[in-house]
């Protein structure tokens, strides 16, 4: 009798190794590695082998055709999903329990069944609870069919005997397969499950949008290999109790990587922001010191931001820095630049920075409005209420440019604001109309305007 092969499989991040470890050594973490069974070796390594190979072809005779897409009413998950549903793709959507996954993926299917066949696989909640949450929202529910249903043998009859064009699978963690000798949630039957769904998905042209849990950490649970499996991964994010959610793609292989999409939870479910800008701008009419507003650049569009910073003498021997919404050690490199080049000492000091209405601020354009920030708090100097800052700080004290300077100043003036402080190489030869530009090109120049207003 042949020997079933087996092999150890690091939850976390799919790693595999031959025999038993305390440590996965790729992810570093601790007694993740569970036994998993690979099936019987084959001997005949030809089986299947026809001898026939398909005819080779250059690039250039590849007849490249736009991808048509399956476009729905949601403005901001279009924009997300880079203009639309592809036939055949698989997204895979994840966020933290509470963020508004279902009530999002139950919106979009009701609207779509309208019009397409659509089917929705619960194997977390009952049919009963998806209904009552479809009747609060006052949702069209006369053509979606549902199930409920965690084996993926019966959903693959299902599937067969419906043809959806669009099929839901809420939530992957909880399928298994008949063919796997394993837990719901284990390594191997997510892994295999959704294998079996993704190929199903490619083979009939469906659309497959599966739901995701996520860890702890905030990262995707399960085997690593399932954000290679898919075609787009999106995350949604924002806090069970906050108004607002947003809706960012990691991966996209139809779309920009990083678009971000705004979304408000109501009484009625999740409503587009037609505006991200004016929800980020809700300031105090009153001068405050530590407040900047500053332009970021999300996918393919600009979002005005509000930074604010706190200094006060700290009580410890050891000074705090804290960075909400923004890259912790940026923050410590950013004050070390400010102390070198800046002539500005915070290191008994301490320093906190947020990002107004809990976006996720990770590129670099966010450096100088930062600093001004942090020098306004420190000095006790509000700065003006129609000011945009933006520009990346070097370690040697240099303002770099960086890219869609003139999307980011028309945004600005959209909204009002007068002045920009901005790196000297985005300034265009094109005007923009009733604002003040003052470029710099070094930390030193911005700090001398700053002091002047």
């Amino acid at each position: 009798m042949k020997k079933t092969k087996i092999a150890f499989v690091c939850g976390d991040c799919g790693s595999e190794y031959n025999k038993w470890q305390g440590q996965c050594h790729d992810c570093q973490a601790w007694n993740t590695l569970k036994q998993i069974s690979l099936g019987n070796p084959r001997n005949d390594r030809k089986a299947g082998y026809t001898g026939s190979v398909e005819a080779l072809q250059t690039l250039d005779q590849i007849v490249v055709a736009e991808q048509p897409r399956m476009s729905l009413t949601s403005a901001e998950f279009n924009r997300v999903l880079g203009g639309g549903l592809v036939p055949g793709s698989a997204v895979l959507i994840s966020g933290s329990p509470g963020a508004g996954k279902s009530t999002l993926l139950i919106q979009a299917l009701c609207e779509l069944a309208k019009t397409q066949a659509c089917l929705y696989i619960t194997g977390e909640e009952s049919l009963a609870q998806i209904a009552m949450r479809a009747n609060r929202l006052s949702l069209s529910t006369d053509r979606l069919k549902v199930m409920a249903e965690t084996r993926v043998e019966t959903i693959a009859e299902a599937w067969d005997a419906n043809q959806p064009k669009v099929l839901v699978i809420d939530s992957i963690q909880v399928m298994h397969s008949d063919w796997v000798e394993s837990a719901p949630g284990s390594v191997s039957q997510v892994r295999e499950s959704a294998g079996f769904l993704i190929q199903k998905a490619k083979q009939t042209g469906t659309i497959l949008i599966v739901v995701g849990h996520v860890t702890k950490d905030g990262n995707l649970a399960g085997p690593r290999v399932l954000e290679h499996m898919i075609d787009a991964f999106l995350m949604l994010e924002g806090d069970a109790d906050g108004r607002y959610r947003t809706l960012r793609s990691i991966k996209n292989r139809f779309g920009a990587v990083n678009e971000l999409g705004i979304f408000a939870m109501t009484d009625q479910g999740l409503k587009d922001v037609a505006n991200p800008s004016a929800i980020f701008l809700n300031r105090s009419d009153l001068d405050a010191p530590g407040s900047v507003v500053m332009a970021v650049w999300e996918g393919t569009r600009p979002l005005l931001v509000e930074a604010q910073a706190l200094v006060d003498q700290s009580a410890f021997s050891n000074p705090r820095r804290i960075a909400v919404g923004f890259e912790q050690n940026r923050l410590a490199m950013l004050l070390a630049v400010l102390s070198r080049h800046g002539g500005l000492q915070v290191a008994d000091q301490d320093v906190y920075i947020n990002a107004v209405g809990g976006i996720r601020v990770d590129e670099t354009s966010s450096d100088l409005a930062v600093l001004m920030a942090v020098v306004s708090s420190f000095r006790n100097q509000p700065l003006p209420q129609d000011l945009i800052c933006f520009g990346e700080v070097g370690l040697s004290g240099e303002i770099r440019p960086v890219p869609n300077g003139q999307e980011r100043l028309r945004e600005a003036a959209k909204h009002g604001f007068k002045r920009g402080l901005i790196p000297k190489s985005n300034v265009s030869k094109q005007a923009i109309e009733g604002m003040t530009l003052y470029p710099v090109s070094q930390l030193s120049e911005a700090l001398s305007i700053l002091s002047d207003w």
